[in-house]
């Protein structure tokens, strides 16, 4: 069977996957998804008239952020996981369509069954092969719309699965808001219109982008009430002998169930790619075992994780196959999943724990250290040392480079970029783009690091923050400011990421290592004439236009 994806850069000639995805995405998996995510828009659209109606179901909720999430790159690769999303969906839609059937009759707001769309009378096939038929008749190959309405209509839902993944993130550390929801069904609603003006469309996306923007602050909220606010912390890579357990992806709070769990147990715990910054929280660092930190970002794994004899804990996104020599020591949590491979329901990382005792362990090794842990608090609290030596000349000028890393050898670019930046400017830098240069000596400016790492993708609020509190104290607008924001994508985290910085109306930002596929050349000319968005073009080229 075929299939067809061009949710994420890497996507095969620029232009969609069609046999196999360069994520390791079998086309049966493909389909599954494409199930889910209809589902997904069936659901949004009778939440969103329940809500209408008065009526929220915190289940439909809690699904269509999971369900959206467990189909962004990198997540979930496991048929029978995915088949248990599908029976989920129909269960919700059910109980959705019951609660709008009775709302209906005590509500003036009007509810026609005769006019709902397909996606919310769509009923999965019982077996896997017909499930397989009806997905060819909903994935994009079948979409009819007009390809400007397709390209928004993808580049909303790319937003909307962004932005489930940070609204789970923070929901699993016990924060919601209903606005976040809200939108969500809304969107969802409005993406089963295949004559939805264009308008309208790029309105609901620059809203997905507002809407984020509250979801990252609520996650920073999260995150910090739970661990304390980051603070710079340098954090060795070198390793130490004995028992190890490597944790990469994002989630904070498996790696604190772990710390706690592994405690007085002989087991060093290590981070990998997007968990670096969970060095810089008072209440993660605070557990001796947490080692320090392995390896670079996301797509080395497979030769980082080759033969090392620790235990592996993927949480979140970011997995690939692993490799026969770490298979059998490698797990997953939350909505991570890779058939075969065990997962550990409830955060009970008992046989993650007993692996990595039995496994010979790591031996000793020395390496550099890498700073983190310089949130919006921490370079707030120097702000004033930074407006001062900004009105001295001492800093010259601001970049943010960072964003998603990924294999292509197009991201030697940002490598290329950082070193070249001038010995008077500074780096600030998020997620696992900071993997192409964190490792290289910037030096400081009157004490102020060259390279400040801001966190997380997760963490995108910070920099924001930093952004408006700068142009705050010189009293002009962020596009004003002696700023220039080069980013590099991967997944669709940081589509909805670009959609919050669009929303706030920042201009002039670059964007690579190639536009998304997935744009057509109307909406790349929309883009680039109300935002001015440019592709990367060379390191030099760039940086003496940005520095004119």
């Amino acid at each position: 069977m075929d299939m067809f994806c061009y949710q994420c850069e890497q996507t095969a000639r620029g232009q969609g996957c069609d046999y196999l995805g360069i994520c390791g995405k079998e086309p049966e998996v493909a389909a599954l998804q494409d199930i889910i995510v209809h589902q997904a828009k069936g659901v949004g659209y009778l939440a969103h008239q329940a809500r209408r109606m008065g009526r929220v179901d915190d289940g439909a909720d809690r699904y269509i952020l999971e369900a959206l999430f467990t189909t962004v790159t990198n997540v979930n690769f496991d048929p029978e996981r995915l088949l248990h999303w599908i029976r989920r969906g129909s269960e919700v839609r059910d109980r959705l369509l019951a609660i709008c059937r009775e709302a209906a009759g005590r509500s003036a707001t009007p509810f026609d069954e005769a006019l709902l769309p397909a996606s919310a009378t769509f009923r999965p096939a019982a077996s896997r092969d017909e499930l397989l038929v009806q997905a060819t008749a909903i994935g994009i190959r079948a979409d009819k719309a007009e390809e400007d309405i397709r390209s928004l209509q993808q580049l909303l839902l790319y937003g909307l699965k962004g932005l489930a993944a940070y609204a789970e993130h923070a929901l699993v550390l016990g924060k919601q808001d209903e606005t976040i929801f809200a939108f969500l069904h809304e969107a969802l609603a409005a993406l089963n219109d295949s004559a939805a003006p264009l308008g309208t469309l790029l309105d609901l996306a620059m809203r997905c982008g507002q809407v984020n923007l509250r979801c990252m602050e609520l996650l920073d909220e999260a995150h910090t009430t739970r661990f304390g606010h980051p603070a710079p912390t340098p954090v060795p890579t070198a390793l130490k002998k004995g028992p190890a357990i490597v944790v990469t992806g994002h989630d904070l709070l498996d790696l604190e169930a772990l710390l706690q769990q592994t405690e007085g147990k002989g087991i060093n715990v290590y981070t990998h790619g997007e968990m670096l910054p969970a060095h810089g929280y008072p209440g993660l660092k605070k557990y001796a075992h947490l080692a320090g930190h392995y390896g670079t970002a996301w797509q080395n794994q497979q030769t980082e994780f080759d033969n090392l004899p620790a235990a592996i804990l993927f949480t979140t996104n970011c997995i690939q196959q692993p490799r026969d020599s770490y298979r059998d020591r490698t797990f997953t949590s939350g909505l991570v999943a890779w058939p075969g491979v065990t997962h550990i329901a409830n955060r009970d990382f008992a046989p993650l724990i007993t692996k990595a005792l039995s496994l010979e362990g790591l031996q000793a090794t020395e390496d550099l250290s890498l700073l983190t842990g310089c949130g919006h608090r921490a370079v707030l609290g120097l702000a004033d040392t930074v407006v001062a030596a900004v009105k001295s000349g001492a800093i010259r000028h601001f970049f943010l480079v960072g964003g998603c890393d990924g294999a292509r050898p197009g991201r030697n670019y940002y490598t290329e970029l950082a070193r070249q930046i001038p010995q008077d400017c500074v780096i600030l830098t998020l997620a696992c783009g900071k993997f192409r240069f964190n490792h290289l000596d910037f030096g400081t400016i009157g004490g102020i690091p060259r390279l400040l790492d801001v966190g997380q993708c997760n963490d995108a609020h910070s920099a924001i923050k930093i952004a408006v509190a700068l142009a705050g104290a010189f009293d002009c607008s962020v596009n004003d400011l002696p700023l220039s924001l080069v980013l590099s994508w991967y997944e669709q985290k940081a589509v909805v990421i670009l959609l919050s910085l669009l929303s706030l109306g920042i201009k002039g930002m670059r964007l690579g290592p190639t536009l998304p596929a997935f744009l057509s050349p109307n909406v790349i000319k929309v883009l680039v004439e109300k935002f001015d968005l440019k592709p990367i073009t060379t390191p030099s080229q760039d940086l003496a236009a940005m520095l004119a």
